[in-house]
């Protein structure tokens, strides 16, 4: 496989799952703001912070708002991982790499960019949680349609690596900013307010149902050990680094050369300090240095990729 034919579908691949969490975080938010006291926390700026592109954003747009920050991770094509921005991208890379895809996944793929793109003047005028329900629909269908249509090849395995790392990537920085921005006051924690942002938060990775199977109650250590330690859950982090280690392993077989997968050894890391790591540890030491330290991770990763796979002339 050509190394530029990898590379566009690991990309289209992540770009479509930073879409789709960018929808979950805005539907979750616009459905939190109707049901929380007025005033009682800012739902914007931690969205902000999500994003690690804050000074970008106030430089823009000032203070988070409804409206701008709407603008700012839905439809904001200066911006270069808004939603519409990462679709645009995303169907770009499907278009030159046609011939690895199955028909009908490129056309879902462009269905979701278009949808998305006409929706744009009426969203950004009054947004609704609807849409963006709808756009979370539309990434889990044309997911669906891929892992379904197309053989689970080399070509397969680098998107499921993209897709992945980016939802890795994203869940952590989610439970980062609810963890230390989104329940300021001390007098809360435990209280319904502090449940229904716990709740929220399961709701935005689609988590809720699940973690309800297992507890009865919404608890921070239960539901932070939830996001990161659940092993069969698609979106913790430990099942996210677990698939992704799957797949890198799956296309280093058929490379049959481990000698400079230094992306490879990378994740086998990751994966085995997840195994051997609790959630009483993880407190005990500091959330936000443990996701601190994840972020690097993951990000030394996607370098190793780019140097192991995508900067090579040629791949077989």
């Amino acid at each position: 496989m050509l190394s530029r034919v990898a590379e566009s579908i690991y990309w289209m691949s992540r770009q479509v799952e930073r879409a789709e969490n960018h929808a979950r975080f805005l539907e979750v938010t616009l459905h939190l703001i109707l049901d929380q006291p007025e005033s009682l926390v800012d739902p914007w700026e931690p969205l902000v912070l999500v994003t690690g592109d804050t000074k970008w954003f106030h430089e823009k747009y000032g203070p988070p708002n409804a409206q701008n920050v709407v603008r700012f991770l839905a439809f904001d094509l200066e911006y270069h991982s808004s939603m519409l921005t990462c679709l645009r991208a995303a169907r770009e890379n499907a278009k030159s790499v046609r011939e690895t895809m199955s028909s009908e996944s490129y056309e879902q793929l462009n269905e979701f960019y278009h949808f998305v793109e006409s929706a744009t003047a009426a969203q950004l005028t009054d947004p609704t949680a609807e849409f963006f329900d709808n756009v979370r629909r539309h990434a889990i269908m044309w997911a669906g349609t891929l892992d379904s249509t197309m053989a689970h090849d080399k070509a397969w395995h680098f998107a499921n690596l993209g897709r992945l790392l980016e939802r890795a990537d994203k869940t952590s920085r989610i439970l980062d900013v609810k963890y230390f921005n989104l329940l300021p006051r001390l007098e809360d924690v435990g209280t319904a307010i502090d449940d229904l942002q716990w709740s929220s938060l399961l709701l935005a990775i689609s988590g809720f149902e699940t973690y309800r199977r297992e507890h009865h109650l919404v608890e921070l250590e239960k539901v932070v050990e939830f996001f990161l330690f659940h092993r069969t859950f698609p979106r913790s982090i430990r099942s996210c680094v677990a698939g992704a280690d799957w797949s890198l392993h799956e296309i280093s077989v058929v490379d049959r050369d481990d000698a400079s997968n230094e992306a490879k050894k990378q994740i086998a890391a990751l994966k085995h300090r997840f195994s051997r790591t609790n959630v009483k540890e993880v407190l005990a030491g500091g959330m936000h240095q443990f996701i601190d330290q994840l972020q690097i991770e993951l990000n030394a990763i996607g370098a190793s990729l780019n140097q192991d796979y995508f900067n090579q002339i040629n791949a077989t």
